[in-house]
């Protein structure tokens, strides 16, 4: 009998020790819901309103800050304030769209100033070298209109020695530079044009983009999705930049 009594004591303490467990999972539960509720609903906000360089440090902000990339030595101030700039020259027609936002909001910024330069398709920059005499061709401005967006018409860029192909790129707002980078194509689609006329009669480029020492500093960030429209590539990129 005395074992009966032990026994079925020792049931009921093992019973309201698994109850108070329970209750205390349940009550855990319970509080740590509002927590997760407010984490939500605050991760919604600086999603949809912005929250500052750190909801985009965080990864609540979908849109990241764009790489600075070195200007490089072809660079010329005073830009012409126009959409197509190949001045007549050769090569396979690229229209670029480039959309400029706000890396703290991912909200478009109208009226920036965003200024490319870059090789024609033979690898020459206008007022250098065998370009000397010309100072403006695959060169110029544009402002972004009341989405962010940017648009020129160019011809895909041809190489040079020591250099993967690019497009040099700055962003102006309200008079500040608020970014100075370079832009990317794959290499799999600049072998497919550099087989057509004029890009082929200089074959053999010597660097790609894994090879490029400026690439490796963020330049799969700065790749353009591009796509063939006709005759000519459409190549989009946004770009996200601080205000000063």
């Amino acid at each position: 009998m005395r074992a009966y009594f032990l026994a079925s004591a020792q049931a009921g303490a093992l019973a309201s020790r698994a109850w108070r467990t329970s209750s205390s999972r349940a009550a855990a539960r319970s509080s740590a819901f509002p927590g997760f509720l407010f984490g939500l609903l605050g991760w919604r906000a600086a999603g949809s309103d912005g929250a500052g360089p750190a909801a985009v440090a965080s990864g609540a902000v979908s849109c990241v800050l764009t790489p600075e990339q070195t200007e490089g030595p072809y660079y010329i101030a005073g830009e012409k304030l126009r959409r197509d700039i190949t001045e007549g020259r050769p090569g396979v027609p690229l229209l670029l769209r480039l959309r400029v936002v706000d890396a703290s909001t991912c909200r478009p910024i109208p009226h920036a100033a965003v200024d490319i330069w870059h090789a024609d398709a033979l690898g020459v920059y206008s007022g250098f070298g065998s370009g000397a005499r010309s100072r403006t061709f695959m060169r110029g401005i544009q402002r972004t209109n009341a989405t962010g967006l940017a648009r020129f018409r160019t011809v895909y860029p041809g190489w040079y020695r020591g250099r993967t192909v690019h497009i040099h790129v700055k962003v102006h707002v309200a008079g500040n530079v608020v970014h100075t980078g370079q832009l990317y194509f794959p290499d799999s689609l600049t072998d497919r044009v550099f087989r057509r006329k004029p890009y082929s009669r200089r074959p053999h480029r010597t660097t790609r983009n894994a090879s490029d020492f400026v690439f490796a500093q963020g330049g799969r960030r700065s790749m353009l999705k591009l796509r063939k429209a006709g005759e000519a590539y459409v190549g989009r990129i946004t770009m996200g930049v601080h205000r000063s």
